[in-house]
């Protein structure tokens, strides 16, 4: 049997595990667990009341569903149909919810029970929505020409037949945030769902007896493609927790009987910083990958018994630096890039940096699958970002005479915080509603967890009144957890540069000596 499936559709490969492995579990979840053929039955289901709704080839399906059988069985339905899945990042609300449903124009919203009520409350500024669909629960009113029905309430009939789709034609949309502007959507073709997990799984030694656990939500790339993705093109199994947790992560683990497992964020230091217990070894877990790597690898390798791998990537250049299993690399080093791809640190005039300089990473995959397929409705960011086949990641980074890659940290104006790519703008902007301020600045300083937190510079509007608590607590009812200010400084102006941009340089200066004057008081 053909075990390559490089030029396959995610559907194809589906297939070909029912043909030789139907029984097996394809997916271990909090609600249960599915085969490779019950998951193929279910998505076939699933399939035919989406034809029923007149969704079809090319047609964009926003879905806001926790993580479940569901979910999943929506995603290979439209991948089925030659439709496109747009799983909808649960924490999004507010005008971030509205713009994400408004850049996809999409007539048809899926929605989870526990999710309705955010829908409901930005239904009326999204002109494009006509019908809503629900698993679980009583239907509201119809909201003006917004029809609601139940998911378990449309009619079944014949399975449609698999539709003619190409590797290049669009089969997902993963939202992530950029320098600049509200969170963008990352269209990401067959191909590159196929592409990268055959890279991934191969590179990272994933096998048909693994089972490998991903903790983060299923509109995460470490779920779909990573974990999903890289169990169904090497015959494995995929264990779903849905949302990180420090205290559970362990019990998940044995559980699933998990073999492998992914992390990003502060996940490792969530987990090391809890008091050691006599079971820390007391798993099944070979390897785990992700990034960043802390510098605490070596302690938690020893005491959890598990070896460590990274890499360096993105949901829209892909994955393409590998540290790989027996192989030796310098300290802070990411890896080398993968055979499948170039990389190249330029600088600002678009020349190659020399060895062990700082520059720009751009990549170029061989297969352009490998990488997205631009941004949705934003041509003139897509030239910008990919030109001549190139990536230009906004990523710094050098790289050493073995091509061992080291990040150096990010061009764009992006905050890493457990996991999530948050964009600064879309934090002034929510803080700036706030009555009493005038403006704000939103920048990312150094966490003891790893990564960044969020940290913003507020002017106050003359004669107003805020408090660091009052304006968190304003915060967290208008945009997502993660995207809270960990830290608020009130400044009596936003520093500028000669071009009248913000300069976030000199407020992280400020943030350090406010900081170091809390400590040493």
């Amino acid at each position: 049997m053909k075990e390559d499936f490089r030029d396959d559709l995610p559907w194809r490969v589906l297939e070909r595990r029912l043909q030789s492995s139907p029984a097996k579990d394809f997916l271990r979840l909090r609600d249960g667990k599915l085969s490779y053929a019950e998951l193929a039955n279910l998505a076939c289901e699933y399939a035919v009341k989406l034809t029923r709704l007149g969704i079809g080839r090319g047609d964009i399906v926003p879905t806001f569903l926790p993580d479940a059988g569901a979910a999943v069985a929506t995603w290979f339905a439209l991948l089925r149909l030659g439709a496109v899945w747009a799983p909808i990042n649960t924490e999004f609300r507010g005008e971030q919810l509205v713009n994400a449903l408004n850049l996809m124009k999409a007539p048809v919203l899926i929605a989870g029970a526990r999710y309705l009520a955010n829908v409901l409350a930005v239904l009326p500024s999204l002109p494009h929505v006509r019908r809503v669909i629900v698993h679980g629960v009583e239907l509201p009113e119809s909201a003006g020409a917004v029809r609601f029905s139940r998911w378990d309430e449309l009619e079944g009939g014949a399975r449609p037949p698999m539709a003619r789709v190409a590797r290049t034609d669009v089969a997902m949309i993963q939202f992530t945030s950029g320098s600049t502007g509200v969170s963008k959507a990352v269209q990401l073709s067959h191909g590159y769902l196929v592409g990268q997990a055959l890279l991934t799984s191969r590179y990272f030694g994933l096998q048909a007896n693994d089972v490998v656990y991903c903790p983060f939500p299923l509109y995460h790339w470490d779920a779909t493609i990573g974990t999903v993705m890289g169990a169904l093109v090497r015959g494995a199994t995929a264990a779903l927790g849905g949302r990180f947790s420090a205290s559970r992560f362990w019990d998940d683990i044995r559980a699933f009987d998990a073999t492998m497992f992914d992390f990003m964020g502060a996940t490792l230091t969530f987990l090391f910083e809890r008091p050691p217990t006599p079971r820390d070894k007391e798993h099944h877990v070979r390897l785990a990958w992700g990034l960043p790597m802390p510098e605490f690898r070596a302690a938690f390798e020893r005491r959890f018994g598990v070896p460590l791998l990274e890499g360096y990537g993105s949901t829209e250049g892909g994955v393409c630096v590998f540290q790989i299993i027996g192989e030796a690399y310098p300290r802070g080093s990411c890896g080398r890039v993968a055979p499948e791809f170039e990389l190249k640190l330029i600088d600002e005039n678009g020349s190659e940096v020399p060895t062990g300089e700082v520059g720009e990473i751009i990549t170029k995959p061989h297969d352009p699958c490998l990488m997205m397929n631009g941004y949705l409705n934003m041509p003139e960011v897509n030239a910008e970002l990919i030109r001549g086949g190139w990536y230009h990641t906004g990523d710094l980074g050098r790289l050493d005479r073995d091509g061992n890659l080291y990040f150096a940290g990010r061009k764009k104006d992006i905050i890493r915080r457990r996991g999530e790519n948050i964009s600064a703008f879309e934090v002034e902007r929510e803080v700036e509603t706030h009555p009493s301020v005038s403006e704000a600045a939103a920048f990312g300083v150094p966490s003891p967890a790893t990564e960044e937190d969020v940290a913003v510079a507020v002017v106050v509007l003359p004669g107003a009144t805020l408090s660091e608590e009052e304006l968190r607590a304003y915060c967290a009812q208008r945009m997502a957890r993660y995207m809270v200010p960990e830290h608020v400084i009130f400044v009596d102006h936003l520093p500028r540069t000669p071009s009248e941009k913000v300069a976030k340089a000199e407020l992280k200066g400020l943030f350090a000596e406010i900081l170091a004057k809390r400590v040493s008081a």
